[in-house]
């Protein structure tokens, strides 16, 4: 059965089937062929995938993320980052990964990330003299912090899948290495600045005007603030903080602002329910094929076999990583925390690595293959975004992924920058 299962599901790839079908169908092809199970199990398993309270946070951050980008928010943070180092060399580039790691703090997603104030940043960047291709290649690189920073929707996959870590602990240790990350993305696009001669030319805003922006900013701003700190003080839970920050943002671009129209908002709606959908479906096409996984006994054998190789910790992180590079090549983030973290993490646990270093290392390295051909999602939804070739964005992406390497090696080698604020915490 797992040949059939494996073999049908890559087969189906190579054909360009999405992944979510995928995965559905090659579960179904296994349990029809090769074994005595009716196919209706595959269906059972797919709503059990979905039958989740915490799942709730899904469609809920996706709205408030679809709320912030059609009101006057998404806006306003662009300015706010703006004003401080737009005037730089290279000072849209700046901004650009300044805004995505502040949209990071209320999408706790990539895709939406790169989709909505980073298309927006691309069409400034090219006004401004810079080429689109690079513009498109930094956007996307600065996209991956949206599922790092929190609130993050692979997070809150993660720990449903891992119950030696919780959603806070895990949002908490996302911090560190989504600035980290960010920092990195700032560095490289100082370098490639300096060496093609990329210059600002907008002048620094007047001090009263940056007061001003300042000012516009702080309730959006605040709901970063009202996420974390909420979850953390006990007022609610990540699936609640969720719902809050739809009326939040609701509140603000109805009242606030004065951005949102009530006429918007069955579009809105209909837009999250879109992409909601279509990762609701993956995360229930996952659970079916993790499913078989399972009851074939491909994790206990997996782990046995790493057992018997007597490995180091620090060898052990290596071989992952290189496992989760390739393994990013060819699927999604979500189902790879479906599929890989049940049959990883007692390996880790089992050799004494922390379980919320282990977590941060396996998001960000699965984060990292949304950038990476020939799944490389974000590549796709830059590109149709902005009306580029995706050929030519992965022609600007190497200094990029150099970035997102040294900084994985950093956070694989260094505990202390995952688990420093969870500890602090009392995680």
């Amino acid at each position: 059965m797992a040949l059939i299962l494996f073999g049908s599901f890559f087969l189906l790839l190579l054909i360009g089937m999405p992944v979510a079908f995928a995965l559905a169908l090659a579960a179904w092809a296994a349990i029809g062929l090769g074994s005595n199970y009716p196919e209706i199990v595959v269906v059972k398993e797919m709503f059990s995938g979905l039958d989740s309270f915490p799942l709730m946070a899904v469609p809920f951050f996706i709205l408030a993320a679809e709320l912030m980008t059609s009101g006057a928010m998404t806006q306003i943070l662009l300015r706010f980052a703006s004003q401080f180092v737009g005037h730089f060399r290279g000072g849209l580039g700046y901004a650009n990964v300044v805004s995505s790691t502040m949209f990071a703090g209320i999408s706790g997603s990539a895709l939406a990330d790169a989709a909505g104030p980073g298309a927006m940043m691309i069409r400034m960047m090219e006004k401004d003299g810079y080429d689109k291709s690079y513009a498109s290649a930094l956007t996307a690189s600065a996209s991956v912090v949206g599922p790092i920073i929190p609130p993050s929707i692979i997070m809150i996959l993660y720990a449903m899948q891992d119950n030696r870590v919780s959603v806070i602990a895990l949002f908490m240790a996302g911090l560190i290495p989504g600035i980290l990350i960010s920092s990195a993305m700032a560095a490289t696009n100082w370098y490639v600045c300096r060496t093609r001669g990329f210059r600002s030319q907008s002048p620094r805003p007047p001090f009263d005007e940056m007061v001003r922006t300042t000012f516009k900013a702080l309730p959006a701003i605040f709901l970063i603030v009202l996420i974390i700190g909420g979850i953390r003080s006990g007022m609610f839970t990540p699936t609640e903080a969720s719902v809050v920050a739809v009326f939040y943002a609701l509140l603000c671009g109805l009242f606030l602002y004065r951005s949102l129209r009530l006429r918007d908002l069955p579009e809105i709606v209909f837009r999250s329910a879109l992409v909601t959908a279509a990762i609701l479906l993956i995360l229930a096409a996952a659970r079916a094929f993790a499913w078989i996984i399972i009851i074939e006994g491909i994790p206990q054998a997996i782990a046995a076999t790493i057992v018997s190789w007597d490995l180091s910790p620090v060898l052990f992180l290596l071989a992952i990583n290189v496992l989760l590079l390739v393994f990013g090549l060819f699927m999604d983030p979500l189902p790879g925390v479906m599929i890989l973290v049940p049959i990883l993490s007692p390996i880790a646990h089992s050799l004494g690595i922390d379980p919320i270093h282990f977590a941060i290392v396996v998001i960000v390295n699965l984060t990292i293959g949304l950038l990476t051909p020939p799944v490389g999602a974000l590549l796709f939804v830059v590109s149709s975004a902005v009306k580029i070739r995706v050929s030519d964005i992965i022609r600007e992406m190497p200094p990029f992924l150099v970035a997102h390497f040294l900084v994985l090696l950093a956070i694989t080698f260094i505990p202390a920058l995952s688990t420093w604020l969870p500890k602090m915490g009392g995680y």
